[in-house]
């Protein structure tokens, strides 16, 4: 597990598996000279002022076990919330590194949740048996509160801007901490995988998808993936072209769309091979 710092009040945490990664966001308890006014909170004595969210997670058990200790000794306040940006498994275990706290969701996470009872733990049991992993517990999702996609979410005196990310998946959100000028993307905008279809069609979603976070790029400076490292916007800017570009092509040419010239991986050919797969199978 890897940690690094993008910003005073972001820190991001990357799995040695899967090259998840895992965002600490906080905000202060007070404001600061460029906001409003002052937030009057009560002071814990010890216990670092103001409010945090973990958003998506690491993957392996001694990761999650670590986590509460890496935010403490990063100086943040303990976590108050998760977030998941959609409803795939590797995206839904800090309720196993903190299972006291609600799981905060897009409104199509939630109905994605609710529809696939036991789906993320299914996907997750089979994960750990391919790879002989042990958990001491199975995951619980508990109590999930549903976000408005377009919305906002309060942190501390701060908010976070939600946004509809679909495409990768029948669900998706993304988020921008807009006073650190960090898009979390979910699984989108990978510089080291190409966009994956994982069910049917859904090559309109996901390049609408493209669109909107194209748009958001012009409002932050670092992006973090769902898989792979955090990057500057200006790259970002050129894998969504990219990946806009290698949609396209799938939808006409299918078997023999090139991949994008970055990203001529073997992960990729076999994310490639099951797009073409998907969409044969959909009838496209």
């Amino acid at each position: 597990m890897r940690a690094v710092s993008l910003h005073p009040d972001v820190l991001v945490v990357s799995s040695a598996l899967l090259r998840a990664n895992c965002v600490i966001v906080r905000a202060a308890s007070t404001a600061g000279e460029d906001d409003a006014g002052p937030v009057r909170v009560r002071k814990v004595p010890g216990r670092p002022e103001g409010e945090a969210f973990v958003i998506d997670s690491p993957v392996l058990p001694e990761e999650l076990d670590a986590l509460p200790a890496l935010i403490e000794q990063a100086r943040f306040p303990p976590p108050s919330g998760l977030l998941a940006t959609h409803a795939d498994w590797d995206h839904l275990l800090g309720r196993i590194a903190f299972p006291e706290l609600a799981l905060g969701c897009g409104e199509s996470t939630a109905r994605r949740l609710e529809q696939e009872p036991g789906a993320a733990q299914r996907e997750l049991r089979n994960f750990d048996e391919e790879l002989g992993i042990e958990r001491p517990a199975p995951l619980s999702l508990g109590a999930v509160q549903t976000l408005p996609l377009p919305g906002r979410c309060e942190l501390g005196h701060r908010e976070l801007e939600l946004h509809p990310a679909e495409g990768h998946t029948a669900d998706g959100m993304a988020i921008v901490i807009p006073w650190a000028g960090v898009l979390v993307a979910g699984d989108y905008l990978s510089s080291v995988e190409i966009p994956q279809l994982n069910a049917g069609d859904r090559i309109d979603q996901y390049l609408e998808t493209l669109e909107r976070l194209g748009r958001l790029l012009d409002a932050v400076e670092q992006v973090v993936p769902g898989h792979g490292p955090p990057i500057a916007s200006e790259l970002a800017r050129n894998v969504c072209e990219e990946d806009s570009a290698y949609l396209e092509d799938l939808r006409r040419d299918g078997a023999d769309a090139p991949l994008p010239d970055t990203r001529q991986t073997r992960v990729a050919r076999a994310i490639h091979a099951q797009n073409v797969q998907e969409l044969t199978a959909s009838g496209s």
